[in-house]
């Protein structure tokens, strides 16, 4: 399983008629990119939130975490990951939307 598959990408803005070339796939697949930073972000931040309360739960530790606390846990992991995602990162996501362009169309 890919770990860009947990997330959803929204193609109703694209016009699949004008995509020819690879840089019309790229140009587009970098116009998605900032949203599917976010949604990945979201991603990772709900599977860290699980990880640590699971790991608080072996500890002994008694999580006195709120939905608040989770929610702005989220909204914060999420918001640093689409801000400091490294290169790597950002082009194999960016790869990764080029692919599901190119099958969707």
């Amino acid at each position: 399983m890919n770990k860009f598959d947990e997330i959803q990408i929204d193609f109703k803005g694209v016009d699949f008629d004008s995509l020819e070339t690879e840089e019309d796939f790229r140009k587009e697949a970098q116009r998605l990119l900032p949203e599917a930073l976010v949604q990945l972000g979201e991603v990772m931040a709900e599977k860290t939130w699980e990880e640590l309360q699971k790991e608080m739960q072996k500890s002994g530790i008694k999580s006195g975490a709120s939905q608040s606390a989770k929610r702005k846990f989220i909204q914060e992991t999420k918001r640093n990951y689409q801000r400091n995602a490294n290169s790597r990162d950002k082009r194999e996501l960016e790869d990764y939307i080029v692919e599901k362009i190119r099958l969707y169309k």
